[in-house]
């Protein structure tokens, strides 16, 4: 709950009070206290170490549970259009079941409106059907004369645009679907299949969007494909147009603004990707500025803005400033529950910046746990794979070829049993295999130059391409090469 929501609160239950209302108003509050949650606490709080029967405590659980719920639907109907529209709608009821037929019409205009504006077409479906109601009742026939035709004009406008909307998010699903379960395109079998969504009559022409949600979709879908099959240009651009066409119905982002935050963080990695940093950075502020309207909103804009600065410090050598987000980081998500942030991905964030600032200790330290995280999501386990293959790296430039060994094992085994063993993987472990028995510097730098023409060869195949998206393996070779450091490699790549 947020510290409205929570004021709201008691207000609502000092207007509601009850025969136990002290007790679960103490509970509140102790709740609200507590960092971490502790049932025994609350009791001891609560009750002062009395006898309870089984079942007081979670009937006053419950019950309160139960009070907050109440007293958020009527914070939400004092904000909320689509409570709005609902409460109008009650109104007309509660006026035609006691024959107040002219103000159930004056009701149904402010509704109408409303809906028209906001495109409830469920809502104006039942507005129309409350005008065929109330002419039935009162026998209207002058109405029905005028009115019909116009109607079930209006009833086929509404059904077709819901209809569209339902299409769209059933396209937009199935393209997420496949975004996730597999992060990216590691099979030449997938491409087809998804060069199918490319060809979906939906997604040829936004004319095929009949209402502001529908074209919203059809951006998203488009976006969405893009990004999957790393057309960053198009990628960017259909999110630049997206935020665009958002902005230019002000009213809907005073409801909901999710769909908003995602589009600001999808403009921000799209910009990152094609090196527009100075446009990058602006989009950023852009996205910190969002002004939320729940505590989801909230947790995504914290989340996707510190992400996303941090990714843009490793891709620009800026590691220092990397490190200082974090730091900044940590401290701001105190206040929200972890599993919310994604750990895979913050992990593999952390390791990347101690790498680019040569804390060996700490990079392995944050791979080991994401590596250690039990029961990935599939859409995650690209990003376990390549902390394995980064793992074999770096124990590597450490020189613990004892536990090499066991590490080349372990990799191996992992990746057959997810049948993620392609090209990219199998040259890192020829290479580390081949590398431990070399004795000279020279030996050991012509093998990172053929390392690092074999990578450049996958970067032009699309099933390989994806994973050597997720690190600078090209600047991780040439510092070997050169004996230069990882970070000044990256930054002279940026310049």
């Amino acid at each position: 709950m947020t510290p409205s929501e929570k004021r709201y609160f008691k207000v609502y239950a000092s207007n509601h009070r009850s025969s136990n209302s002290n007790k679960y108003f103490q509970l509140f509050d102790a709740i609200d206290s507590q960092v971490m949650y502790d049932d025994q606490a609350l009791k001891d709080i609560i009750y002062n170490g009395e006898n309870l029967k089984s079942k007081k405590f979670p009937e006053l659980k419950s019950y309160l549970f139960e009070s907050i719920l109440k007293s958020l639907q009527a914070y939400d109907e004092k904000t909320s259009v689509d409570y709005k529209i609902k409460s109008l709608l009650a109104n007309v009821k509660v006026l035609f079941n006691r024959s107040h037929y002219l103000e159930c019409k004056g009701y149904l205009a402010k509704a109408k409106k409303l809906a028209i504006q906001y495109e409830a077409f469920i809502d104006l479906l039942e507005i129309l059907d409350w005008k065929k109601k109330i002419a039935y009742t009162i026998i209207d026939i002058s109405f029905l004369d005028k009115e019909l035709k116009n109607i079930a004009k209006e009833e086929k406008q509404y059904l077709a645009q819901l209809e569209n909307i339902g299409d769209y998010k059933h396209l937009f699903f199935e393209i997420y679907y496949l975004v996730k379960k597999e992060a990216f395109v590691r099979s030449e079998k997938k491409i087809p299949i998804i060069n199918e969504f490319k060809k979906h009559p939906l997604l040829q022409n936004l004319s095929t969007a009949k209402s502001h949600r529908s074209k919203i979709l059809y951006y998203r879908c488009r976006s969405l494909y893009y990004s999957f099959v790393l057309k960053y240009k198009k990628f960017y651009t259909y999110n630049k147009e997206l935020i665009k066409l958002m902005e230019s119905a002000p009213h809907f982002l005073l409801e909901d603004v999710s769909e908003y935050v995602s589009a600001h963080s999808n403009f921000v990695l799209s910009c990152g990707l094609l090196k527009k940093y100075d446009e990058c950075n602006e989009a950023l502020e852009n996205l910190l500025n969002i002004k939320p309207l729940t505590y989801d909103d909230e947790l995504k804009i914290q989340r996707q803005y510190y992400v996303l600065k941090i990714s843009i410090a490793k891709t620009t050598g800026q590691f220092k400033m990397g490190l200082q987000t974090i730091n900044k980081f940590q401290k701001v998500s105190k206040k929200y529950k972890l599993e919310f942030f994604e750990p895979s991905t913050l992990y593999f964030q952390y390791f990347y910046i101690h790498y680019g600032l040569d804390d060996y200790d700490s990079a392995l330290d944050y791979l080991n746990k994401l590596i250690d995280i039990p029961k990935s999501d599939v859409n995650k386990q690209d990003l376990k794979s390549i902390a394995r293959i980064l793992n074999l790296f770096i124990h590597f430039e450490l020189g613990n070829y004892l536990l090499l060994e066991s590490l080349l094992r372990s990799t191996n085994r992992f990746l057959k049993g997810r049948q993620r063993l392609y090209e990219f993987e199998k040259e890192v472990i020829r290479f580390i295999t081949k590398a431990e028995k070399i004795q000279t510097r020279k030996e050991l730098e012509q093998l990172f130059k053929e390392l690092r023409i074999q990578f450049k060869k996958l970067s032009e195949v699309p099933s390989e391409k994806a994973m050597l998206n997720y690190f600078d393996f090209d600047a991780l070779l040439e510092s070997k090469i050169t004996n230069k450091s990882f970070a000044e490699v990256v930054r002279q790549k940026v310049k």
